[in-house]
């Protein structure tokens, strides 16, 4: 168990100043601020400071970090981008392991506390992929909360054997079980849900499908996903991620989705894609979770990004048209609180009883923290400073 200690003269999202005391990893108060001074206080001087970051979508397995440059092979499919991935594959010659620690422990350096992550399952890599990010969540518990989705990458229904690799995923570790275009990829949407919703079933795992898709296929995979949710009692534990498809369609059917989707309790999770994304603010209004992830971090995918889950929340921003600090102020929850209630975690936040895993930013706003990308971070977890990120400009 760590120490007592306090965070002094903090602002807090809401502007207000208080001091946020710790024992044994929680938060233990949350009071106004004391001019008395302990031995192990930090003084925040009004810095910013929040929860630590979440990142409802990585893939930890997936990246080239580590590996040195590896360049970007493009593909214009799905499919011809799942066989460049297993092309690249062979010829990586740093073990997952490694390249997963190393992007996990960047995550952690820019303030993530809690990150899902989906794992590649299919007959050419087996369990490997797994093993090694179960690895890496165990060596990293002290300062990661590591929650991983066994993901069909290659499809199940197209990928005989994926059926049976997920099953034993889910046996061996994994939290969740994952999909992808059901009806774009694999070519049945009914029998793709099938399988994944009755292994979820089966192992009481909660469900995350890609789902890239556009226009009425993707609606009616919307609506499928909804319905099977509501018919195995799985509110609260199944997201669609990234949901191309309700930024290609009429604002109004958008709408009308996301009801769906808020009554049946399915989340929505897009990390600001270039093209179609989903509408953030109507769907937010309809009720429906909206949250963001990284996706994929230079890897076979995408030769983009470092793992700093602000960088993804002001490209969230950016491509949504944000400017107002309400509105700003609303991508930063995309990956703070709504993250947190889309993952159901328990406790969150800077409230008595939440871990005490923070991040202090010198900025004085949540817009602020969005827009102007401060390079200056203190990272904690359970009340002890794991990582720093200091600034230092030198002009000649």
């Amino acid at each position: 168990m760590t120490g007592s200690r306090t965070l002094r003269n903090a602002t807090l999202a809401d502007g207000s100043r208080v001091d946020v005391s710790v024992a044994d990893g929680t938060i233990s108060a949350v009071s106004q601020p004391s001019s008395s001074v302990t031995e192990g206080d930090m003084d925040l001087d009004g810095s910013l400071l929040l929860p630590a970051l979440v990142n409802g979508h990585a893939h930890l397995d997936k990246t080239l970090i580590g590996s040195g440059w590896h360049p970007h092979r493009p593909g214009t499919t799905v499919r011809e981008r799942v066989a460049a991935e297993h092309t690249l594959r062979g010829e990586v010659g740093v073990p997952v392991v490694d390249r997963a620690r190393a992007l996990a422990e960047q995550m952690i350096s820019f303030g993530t506390g809690t990150v899902r992550t989906h794992v590649d399952i299919d007959p050419e890599v087996g369990l490997a992929g797994l093993a090694a990010v179960l690895e890496v969540r165990e060596a990293l518990r002290d300062r990661l909360r590591v929650e991983i989705v066994a993901f069909p990458q290659s499809g199940i229904t197209t990928s005989p054997g994926t059926e049976k690799l997920l099953d034993e995923a889910l046996t061996a570790g994994a939290d969740l079980v994952g999909g992808l275009d059901p009806d774009g990829f694999d070519g049945d949407a009914e029998a793709h849900l099938d399988i994944v919703f009755g292994l979820a079933t089966r192992h009481g795992a909660g469900v995350d499908i890609h789902l890239h898709d556009l226009g009425a296929p993707a609606v009616r995979q919307y609506e499928l996903i909804a319905e099977r949710t509501r018919a195995e009692g799985l509110g609260g534990r199944v997201n669609v991620s990234h949901a191309y498809g309700l930024g290609s369609i009429p604002l109004e059917e958008a709408r009308r989705v996301g009801g769906l989707f808020a009554e049946a309790g399915v989340s929505v999770l897009t990390n600001g894609p270039a093209g179609p994304m989903p509408p953030v603010l109507a769907l937010r209004e309809e009720g429906a979770t909206v949250w963001s992830g990284s996706d994929n971090i230079q890897d076979a995918w995408w030769p983009y990004g470092d793992g700093d889950m602000l960088a993804i929340a002001r490209q969230v921003a950016y491509q949504s048209g944000f400017r107002t600090d309400e509105t700003l102020a609303v991508a930063l929850d995309l990956v703070t609180d709504a993250a947190a209630r889309a993952m159901g975690l328990d406790a969150y936040g800077i409230v008595v009883g939440a871990p005490a895993d923070l991040l202090v930013l010198d900025v004085p706003t949540p817009a602020a923290a969005v827009a102007a990308a401060p390079t200056s971070r203190t990272v904690l977890h359970a009340g002890e400073v794991v990582a720093t990120r200091v600034e230092t400009v030198t002009l000649g």
